[in-house]
């Protein structure tokens, strides 16, 4: 006996087919699933903590799809968000010590000028 039923025309129909847990996970994970959720706790009708949690699950591509990329800006996540901030930071200390040295040797040519000054040169 086959999974195929046949209509009184003698077409097949199909029989229940099933699903195992990787084709649903692939389902989900192509469309991506919300699943949306509040937790409130009261004591004598006041409410004491209201917990709202929401969770989207879905994979990288449908998510980017979706505007949502926060793993690619997090150091602790992406090596190449790692570097970067390591590079803005590198970049920033370096105009700071720029500036610095500049200060300095603004510092020390006033230094000089008022020396010279004090010693009657010109």
């Amino acid at each position: 006996m086959t999974d195929l039923d046949f209509r009184q025309g003698g077409q097949p129909v199909p029989g229940p087919t099933t699903t195992n847990l990787a084709d649903i996970l692939e389902r989900v994970l192509d469309k991506g699933i919300v699943i949306a959720g509040d937790i409130k706790i009261d004591l004598l009708d006041i409410e004491l903590l209201t917990i709202r949690l929401r969770l989207f699950v879905a994979s990288v591509d449908t998510a980017k799809k979706a505007g949502i990329d926060w793993w690619e800006n997090d150091p602790a996540l992406s090596s190449r968000a790692s570097r970067n901030a390591l590079e803005d930071e590198n970049r920033e200390l370096r105009e700071r010590l720029d500036a610095l040295e500049a200060a300095t040797e603004t510092q020390a040519a006033r230094d000089d000028e008022s020396g010279k000054k004090e010693d009657g040169q010109t």
